[in-house]
């Protein structure tokens, strides 16, 4: 997921560094896998903390502008925090892997699911969730851009919601494969874990606003931003919310920094009017440079 940054010295180094303080080969997990292995949430947190923060740190270095506002989708709001220097890389990095197992042991392998649904309004995807839920925990947690709700709960329930989504007349419905129902009422237990966690680690006013998915607001007090992380761990992420309020700041350009360009794609659906960059490898990063000044 990484190859194509291999020839920025920055990055290789920032997955060395995280790999110390793992004592866990990342650079080797994101090259070869096994797919498996990277789809097991205490691996798959680590891994997009350190992808997102080694080409925020390449952009850095090859003298990007500083962004006027950051955010991040779901666990991408931890490496919004790290780039803003509201916590430290070493802090945060086995902050996510605590929060990974605090997840995972909070909802058991095969208990809990978690499928996108395409096509249907927020309104219908909650009525479907309210149909289908039948006694278990079924929610919609990601608002990911008009007509694009994924759902998450008990694995049994959202393979209902998925069938009552087509008869409603959604286009596609697909499970995600990820370990843990992330964002649902399921993650409360884990979030009473990472609240208590928290405590521990040393959060700073961030130097650059971070817009936060639960509360659609930026914070400035450490315990307000402690707050705004449990919280996002059990609530919906609010990602058409971020957008339009990033939008609403002025912001005119956004650069997703990590490998893939699904943000990308859900932003410019989100607010066209946005110039939206997906920095996917070295030469993308090398052209938004020259765009993002």
């Amino acid at each position: 997921m990484m190859r194509g940054y291999a020839d920025l010295p920055v990055v290789r180094k920032t997955f060395e560094e995280a790999s110390h303080i793992l004592n866990q080969d990342l650079w080797a997990l994101a090259e070869s896998g096994p797919e498996s292995a990277q789809n097991m949430t205490v691996n798959t947190q680590p891994l997009m903390l350190v992808a997102g923060i080694s080409v925020y740190r390449a952009w850095e270095s090859l003298g990007g502008a500083e962004p006027a506002l950051l955010a991040g989708h779901s666990l991408g709001e931890y490496t919004a925090l790290v780039a803003s220097d509201a916590i430290s890389f070493a802090d945060a990095l086995p902050l996510v892997r605590f929060r990974a197992e605090a997840m995972q042991q909070a909802v058991p392998e095969g208990t809990g699911g978690i499928a996108a649904i395409l096509g249907l309004k927020d309104t219908q995807v909650r009525e479907v969730c309210l149909e289908a839920a039948q006694g278990e925990v079924l929610e919609a947690v990601n608002f990911n851009s008009p007509e694009q709700v994924v759902i998450a709960g008990h694995k049994s329930a959202v393979l209902r919601g998925m069938e009552a989504a087509k008869v409603k007349g959604a286009k596609r419905a697909v499970l995600l494969p990820m370990s843990v129902p992330s964002h649902c009422s399921l993650m409360r237990e884990a979030a009473n874990q990472l609240k208590q966690r928290l405590q521990t680690v040393i959060l700073k006013t961030p130097r650059i606003p971070v817009m936060h998915n639960a509360d659609l607001n930026t914070h400035t007090q450490p315990q307000a931003i402690r707050d705004a992380m449990v919280q996002q761990l059990y609530k919906p992420v609010h990602w058409v919310g971020t957008i339009q309020a990033l939008a609403q700041e002025g912001i005119t350009h956004i650069a997703e920094c990590a490998p893939g360009k699904v943000l990308a794609g859900l932003n410019k659906r989100i607010a066209a009017n946005l110039e939206v960059m997906a920095l996917i490898d070295s030469n993308t990063l090398k052209q938004a440079l020259t765009v993002m000044v």
